[in-house]
């Protein structure tokens, strides 16, 4: 089974234009400084965050796999970790059901066993922080991915295919601890990292607005209601370019969170940009018909690639873990 998959995917990969070469692309996007970016709250987070909607209108795939590495080096510098010269960095901390990573401390070092799930850049990258459950909780290591075996077969989908997002077995590999147990979730970081996650979210939509943009501009006589389709467009995409901004600026003035809103301001603008490029996804799609998703295999391939990286968002989970925040203080509406 698991090579009727590869070869599937080796055909598929073939029949996509530019989707191998994300991880060549995120090579030389490390190598040329292109991520070195402002780390969150240090007064230039808005830049960051338009570095990474600009990565994701080029190419969602390669989006990921360069806000993956620019998160954990926001990581290490929070909990202290150190950076290999030239090193390429995931972040793989999904923890879906299903076999998992678990962590043990023998003879003073801690080894990792298991198989971590939906890792990014699994053949790329050449360190990663990995979520894994110790005895005294769920801890973050650094690892190398030297004798990392990244499992052929476990990420066949058509969306994201590039990113190279595979499920990886850990046999008795060192990993060094960064922080107390939950020290990853419970830091002002964590939830930093998750509106720069909504700022790709912000750029593939932006992406696929263009067709309609692109359409409407060629005077392609696309009728009023794509017009009113394209006005919509603009009013979301408007507002949630807002939301980015005022998040960012909000960021930047309570880096550490001491006003405690920080769980909160993500949860609503990851929801926000969610529901945004959803909606900018339908309405193209109902201007446009079937043409731009049949014909043109770039847009068709990031229409695919945003329905798969939107998954990061919860759906009702978040809203109702939003709702529940909300109903034990005053809203700020």
């Amino acid at each position: 089974m698991a090579s009727q998959l590869d070869e599937s995917r080796a055909v598929l990969a073939g029949s996509l234009p530019g989707v191998f070469p994300a991880g060549a692309r995120f090579e030389e996007a490390v190598r040329s400084g292109r991520l070195d970016l402002p780390l969150p709250g240090r007064g230039r987070t808005r830049e960051r965050w338009a570095a990474f909607a600009c990565l994701a209108e080029e190419d969602l795939a390669l989006a990921r796999l360069c806000e993956g590495h620019a998160d954990a080096l926001a990581i290490l510098a929070e909990l202290g970790g150190e950076r290999p010269q030239g090193s390429r960095w995931g972040v793989w901390a999904a923890q879906p059901p299903g076999p998992g990573l678990q962590a043990e401390l023998r003879e003073g070092q801690w080894r990792l066993d298991g198989t971590k799930q939906y890792c990014s850049g699994a053949h790329t990258c050449s360190n990663a922080l990995v979520t894994a459950k110790a005895p005294d909780g769920q801890r973050l290591f650094a690892v190398s991915t030297e004798t990392l075996k990244p499992i052929p077969g476990t990420g066949p989908s058509v969306g994201m295919l590039a990113s190279d997002t595979l499920n990886v077995a850990f046999k008795d590999v060192e990993g060094l601890p960064l922080g107390p147990p939950d020290a990853y979730t419970r830091r002002p970081g964590f939830a930093h990292g998750g509106v720069g996650v909504a700022a790709c979210w912000f750029g593939g939509a932006r992406a696929i607005a263009r067709a309609l943009h692109s359409a409407a501009g060629n005077n392609d006589h696309i009728g009023e209601h794509a017009l009113a389709h394209l006005g919509a467009v603009d009013i979301a995409l408007t507002a949630a370019r807002s939301a980015l901004d005022s998040a960012a600026s909000e960021i930047d003035a309570d880096p550490e969170d001491r006003a405690n809103t920080a769980r909160v301001r993500a949860l609503r603008v990851r929801a926000l940009v969610e529901s945004t490029a959803t909606e900018v996804m339908n309405r193209v799609g109902r201007a446009l018909g079937a043409g731009p998703l049949c014909r043109d295999a770039d847009h068709a391939r990031k229409v695919a690639d945003l329905t798969v990286y939107l998954r990061q968002h919860h759906a009702e989970r978040n809203l109702a873990e939003l709702g529940a925040l909300v109903a034990e203080g005053k809203p700020t509406w």
